[in-house]
């Protein structure tokens, strides 16, 4: 039998397009009162700053200016890039995306199959070892990576689920069942794109980034419209509004975790404020365990790939 021709791998992102963009609606969020700069007349061709009035207030050329924002960030300073991120008033997140984006592109090199991530053991007896705290550990493109019984309880049954669909971004686009479990899906769905963006930042070549990029744009509109605003942000701490089957509403607070070994892995844990409704409910699914997690429409479980002991 004929052997059959391999799939062809996924294109990387295209980082000269990736900085244009990013530039580009950048500046489009600035209007010039909001930089100190006098309007003239009421009408504007297009939205936001000019390029004119950015290089102006970054205190570089027009021309330069432009070469940067078509894409071309080749040989430019770290000071410039500074003086630019000033000017369009960037967030610290925005800020080192704009650095990423601008490095000079490395010379390709053959691709390599993609690392495994794992999960260390000592960070497994930890999640073990954190009753009644909903916790779990992200990693690249967001992917779960490990998590305890009461994430289970919580989010579902991700055991249950094959590995590559084990995503954040992949459930809450195409799971109808995430979308009910997150009272302000919106929210949610725009703070998954905004991290996916920024690690898109900082791995461009990353070829399973580029199909889940392509799987979720042809799958979902709401995806497609989010990718477009080219928005960027850290997970930090918060809280969410979820909607659970079982106990009904809860209001749980976040926190997340950089890893010191691994900038692409978190550790996210939730908590209910101390004698709060949301805090009874999560001792009930405490007390309930994995038959907790197993009723959950989305599912229940334990552990993921990393439960490897």
């Amino acid at each position: 039998m004929d052997d059959q021709p391999e799939a062809a791998a996924p294109e990387p992102l295209d980082r000269r397009a990736e900085l244009s963009e990013f530039l580009r609606t950048r500046r489009a969020k600035l209007q010039p009162q909001d930089v100190g700069l006098p309007e003239f007349g009421r009408h504007r061709r297009v939205p936001g700053l000019r390029r004119e009035e950015l290089a102006q207030l970054a205190g570089v050329s027009v021309a330069y200016y432009t070469r940067l924002e078509q894409g071309n960030g080749r040989n430019v300073s770290a000071e410039v890039l500074d003086a630019i991120a000033r000017a369009l008033r960037l967030t610290d997140a925005e800020h080192a995306h704009l650095t990423h984006l601008a490095r000079p592109a490395r010379h390709k090199k053959k691709r390599r199959p993609a690392k495994v991530q794992r999960v260390r053991t000592g960070l497994l007896y930890l999640l073990d070892s954190m009753e009644g705290i909903p916790a779990y550990v992200a990693g690249a493109r967001s992917d779960i990576l490990a998590w305890n019984p009461m994430a289970a309880a919580v989010f579902g049954d991700w055991a249950a689920l094959p590995a590559a669909e084990r995503n954040w971004a992949r459930l809450v686009f195409l799971s109808p069942a995430y979308r009910d479990l997150f009272l302000n899906w919106d929210s949610k769905a725009s703070d998954m794109v905004s991290y996916l963006r920024l690690y898109a930042g900082r791995h461009p070549d990353d070829p399973q980034l580029s199909a889940l990029v392509g799987e979720l744009s042809l799958k979902s509109e709401e995806f497609r419209r989010l990718w477009a605003t080219h928005n960027v942000k850290e997970k930090g701490h918060g809280s969410k509004l979820i909607r659970h089957p079982l106990v009904g509403d809860l209001t749980l607070s976040y926190e997340t975790l950089n890893l010191p070994d691994d900038e692409d892995q978190q550790l996210v844990t939730y908590h209910a404020e101390p004698g709060s409704e949301s805090a009874q409910a999560l001792r009930l699914l405490a007390s309930w365990g994995a038959d907790a997690g197993r009723a959950d429409v989305i599912g229940g479980g334990v552990r993921g790939p990393a439960d490897e002991r």
